[in-house]
């Protein structure tokens, strides 16, 4: 077999999720992230301002002066 992850966005979509799979009588294990979740969104913040142009670029020549 395969395994499928998921990521519901909302708590409801989870709910459900978890309460279909237990009608389906399927085997399924639930684990948490081992990261903050301000730390998750800072990241995803930085990823998102770099791709619209914002933060600083140095080139790697100058990284040690």
């Amino acid at each position: 077999m395969e395994t499928l992850i998921v990521q519901p966005k909302t708590k409801e979509q989870l709910t459900a999720l978890k309460a279909f799979i237990k009608a389906m009588k399927i085997d399924f294990k639930s684990e948490k992230s081992p990261y903050d979740p301000a730390f998750v969104e800072k990241i995803n913040q930085g990823r998102k301002d770099i791709k619209n142009g914002k933060g600083v670029k140095i080139d790697t020549k100058d990284l040690w002066k």
